[in-house]
């Protein structure tokens, strides 16, 4: 089998939350028991030879420039394809490690996923360190890419064929569920896939981290995760109760919903982020020329996506089709401080669409660039998302409808309340057309483990809702709620974002004490720096 390995781009990493942010695959039955792993004592000399596997530290990847600044070493580990045959077949993951500099004070380590599914982590724990403040460095900062993304043993489906110009909304939709089930097909059938494929799930990444605790000789491991990431240390929390220390999560979705319904679920709080939105861009009409009300804003928008869904339109040498602009518009309207970048696009869309000669904005165009031309490393995030998507009980059983015209009627009842963003809501996937059904079941989350939840009030990628509802599952948790509108709360700084004092320093009290907040928190706004 030849292993293309992926360096992934921060700029790159941000694509996921276009369409694969922040689910796994929940389940409404009674609590599952822990899976088989190395959190219980080896019962094998097979499984012993994962735990006891020496780890060869060396030097960090010239192209991973942020881990080498900060003196971390890199190794890969081995662990066995599917935990429950531990004699099978074997695949490297890819981790990173910065040493405690407080040994005096260690905990002990702190691991960490930046969501997606899909997204490398090799560097994310690290690019966390200046939001931890003093706290890092009383945790081992272990990053690692997940199995099947990037540097780990990962999946690649081939180059993604480009989509042919659409002319109605109709033919858009039949176009999708043909690149679903193209997608499907090319996964399946490159290379040694059809073997990995069915063992991309949460529950496997899941039983990944454990081992990797296990093989760094430690009883417990902290953990950060953010969006996929965030739902998925809740599945850590039920699988290995016992082997968790401290754990934060950021922006979860709700554990009584389907996948398909999270999905779903975004679709109205989009609509009112665009309103939102819209009302900013009404105060600066003189700057960006889309109207001098709300209203007159959000129907410059409509008009766009209306003349969009006839043809495509060209902007800086690029042919904008309905669903990129759909994901564009998805992606900037997910943060407040994306305000003047989702006005100055939208301007440039609607000159292009009215046939003037324009520029895009620099950071619109940088976007328009990623998608114009084959990106192994973004086929990679995709796809491995998707796997673990469908791998997640993402069958019709694991709440995607087999029937594509069931998405197509989702789609057109949605568009009376969400004129813009219906046909991403209720999109379809390549899920129904998978080749192999999940071989497990989804995770119910029932449990009184300590975890501290965050969420924006104003996410509209995965809706507040959904993390009150997983916080009622987590009955040892700790709800911290920020009033803005962000998909993500902790560690906004090291995006160039506001922080949220607030978050950031009960997040690092408690990685720091241990101690969960008397209370839920609610953030107040914080002051634009920006």
């Amino acid at each position: 089998m030849i292993i293309h390995r992926f360096a992934v781009p921060r700029a790159v990493m941000a694509v996921g939350a276009l369409g694969l942010a922040g689910v796994v695959a929940w389940t409404t039955t009674a609590a599952a028991a822990p899976a088989p792993g190395p959190s219980r004592a080896p019962a094998s000399g097979a499984l012993t030879r994962f735990v006891d596997q020496p780890v060869a530290w060396d030097t960090c990847p010239e192209d991973a420039a942020d881990l080498r600044e900060a003196g971390a070493q890199c190794a890969e580990l081995t662990v066995p394809l599917d935990h429950a045959a531990p004699n099978g077949t074997t695949i490297k993951i890819a981790v990173s490690r910065i040493k405690a500099k407080d040994r005096a004070h260690r905990r002990g380590i702190l691991l960490s996923n930046p969501g997606g599914p899909g997204g490398p982590g090799l560097e994310y724990t690290a690019a966390l360190r200046p939001a931890m403040k003093d706290v890092a460095d009383r945790y081992d900062l272990i990053g690692f890419d997940p199995r099947f993304v990037g540097r780990s043993t990962p999946i690649y489906c081939g180059t993604s064929p480009r989509p042919r110009p659409t002319h109605s909304r109709r033919e858009a939709f039949e176009a999708s569920v043909r690149g679903a089930q193209e997608t499907a097909r090319r996964c399946f059938k490159h290379e040694n896939n059809a073997a990995l494929l069915p063992y991309a799930s949460s529950r496997n990444l899941a039983r990944d981290m454990d081992l990797i605790r296990a093989v760094l000789g430690e009883r417990k491991l902290s953990y950060y995760g953010i969006s996929y990431g965030g739902d998925l240390g809740a599945v850590y929390t039920q699988m290995f109760p016992d082997r968790v220390d401290r754990v934060v999560i950021d922006s979860v979705t709700d554990p009584a919903k389907t996948q398909y319904e999270n999905f779903q679920a975004a679709g109205p709080a989009q609509e009112r982020g665009l309103d939102e939105w819209a009302a900013w861009t009404s105060r600066r009409a003189a700057e960006y020329r889309l109207g001098i009300t709300p209203r007159q804003v959000r129907e410059s928008v409509e008009r766009l996506t209306a003349r969009v869904d006839r043809g495509p339109i060209r902007l800086s040498g690029h042919s904008v089709d309905a669903s990129v602009l759909g994901l564009l518009l998805r992606q900037f309207v997910g943060n407040e401080e994306d305000n003047e970048l989702l006005a100055k696009s939208v301007r440039d869309f609607v000159d292009a669409s009215e046939g003037r000669q324009v520029e895009a904005n620099p950071e619109l165009k940088n976007w328009l660039d990623l998608f114009s031309e084959p990106n192994p490393a973004l086929d990679n995030l995709f796809n491995s998302g998707n796997a673990y998507l469908c791998g997640d009980g993402g069958w019709p059983a694991g709440g995607w409808p087999s029937d594509p015209e069931q998405y197509w009627r989702n789609i057109q009842r949605a568009r009376h309340t969400q004129p813009v963003f219906a046909p991403v809501a209720n999109a379809i996937f390549p899920c129904p057309f998978w080749k192999t059904p999940p071989r497990e079941p989804g995770v119910a989350i029932d449990n009184k483990v300590p975890v501290l939840v965050l969420q924006a009030r104003r996410d509209n990628n995965v809706p507040y809702p959904g993390a009150v509802a997983l916080h009622r599952a987590l009955k040892g948790s700790r709800l911290i709620s920020a009033d803005i509108r962000s998909h993500g709360v902790y560690a906004r700084g090291i995006d160039g974002l506001t922080p949220v004092p607030c978050a950031d320093d009960a997040v690092n009290a408690y990685l720091r004490t241990g101690a969960l907040p008397a209370a839920d928190i609610d953030c107040p706004q914080p002051r634009r720096t920006r």
